[in-house]
């Protein structure tokens, strides 16, 4: 794929890059690729969500604060870019950005150098910035909403992610490096996966694109228990949302393992029964230790902790 060459070629350089592509297309897995390539990569990889935080708090993040700057401010903080300086810092989704703060990414982009909030006091900084975004950020000038000055020196190199749904043959390469993210046990052989169970990753139209590849497999490496994944144990976002409305799923259903479809609302909902009292029975013959409960489950026990809270086992 071009795009892997253009990362590729790319990576070594100091560039600013742009990437774009619809939401869950992989845009982070890009970024990641890039540092990793890059001389940056003893250094750090900040990230940052600008749609996640408001402007005030986006502010502080990115920039930092001294003592005393404003109420709550009782140490000075470090922000973002500073603590990225000799690596690279990730802004995803900057097309929410307000234009505050865009005219002082902009000042960074040209002088690398910023104040933190309350100082008069410039800091210079070594990094490498990437951003992504899934608006067409040229629309987005047009209209007013993003600095014209500011698109042109994120743009320098533009890479843009197609849909999931458009490159199918990235399918077997992307769940062989979520199989080995999403290992049952920490050091443990990577889960296996059928060709039956491959075939119909391939065959799915992934609207979530590989955000939801991605979920597909954590849940899949959670029901196999280390066990090769067959067609059983995967199930789809769409199909599963679809199936209860009166014109059914959007793309074509997901066969069991007989090769015939399924309830996608019955299957949902038994994957996550069946999931929470897996869960639950390990929690209980582990008297409540989720180190014990995670080892016996063969997950990580970050993936314990995130179902416990789906599921509301905590105490």
């Amino acid at each position: 794929m071009e795009v892997y060459k253009l990362i590729g070629t790319v990576a070594p350089s100091d560039a600013t890059v742009l990437i774009t592509g619809e939401s869950g297309t992989g845009k982070e897995l890009v970024a990641e690729a890039l540092h990793r390539a890059s001389k940056r990569s003893p250094h750090p990889m900040v990230k940052v969500s600008c749609a996640a935080l408001p402007e005030s708090l986006l502010e502080t993040e990115l920039f930092g604060h001294e003592k005393g700057s404003f109420t709550g401010a009782m140490t000075m903080r470090k922000g973002r870019f500073e603590t990225a300086n000799k690596g690279t810092i990730f802004l995803d989704e900057i097309g929410e950005m307000t234009f505050a703060t865009q005219t002082k990414l902009l000042r960074i982009l040209q002088e690398r150098e910023f104040e933190r909030i309350g100082s008069n006091t410039p800091i210079k900084i070594d990094i490498r910035v990437i951003t992504a975004t899934n608006r067409t950020l040229s629309e987005e000038v047009d209209e007013g909403r993003f600095r014209e000055d500011l698109f042109y020196r994120l743009n320098v190199i533009h890479i843009h992610m197609p849909p999931l749904r458009d490159r199918k043959d990235d399918i077997p390469q992307l769940v062989e490096h979520f199989l080995i993210k999403f290992r049952h046990a920490v050091g443990a052989i990577p889960t296996s996966i059928s060709e039956d169970a491959l075939r119909r990753l391939v065959d799915y139209d992934w609207p979530g694109n590989v955000r939801e590849l991605e979920n597909a497999i954590e849940r899949a490496v959670v029901l196999s228990r280390g066990n090769p994944i067959t067609v059983e144990h995967l199930a789809f976002t769409e199909e599963l949302d679809g199936a209860d409305r009166p014109d059914g799923p959007r793309s074509r259903p997901a066969a069991n393992g007989n090769g015939r479809s399924g309830k996608g609302g019955s299957l949902k909902r038994q994957v996550a029964t069946l999931e929470r009292q897996l869960i639950a029975d390990a929690l209980a013959r582990a008297d409540g230790n989720r180190t014990k409960a995670a080892e016996e489950l063969g997950i990580y026990r970050r993936l314990l902790y995130a179902k416990i809270r789906e599921y509301d086992l905590g105490e």
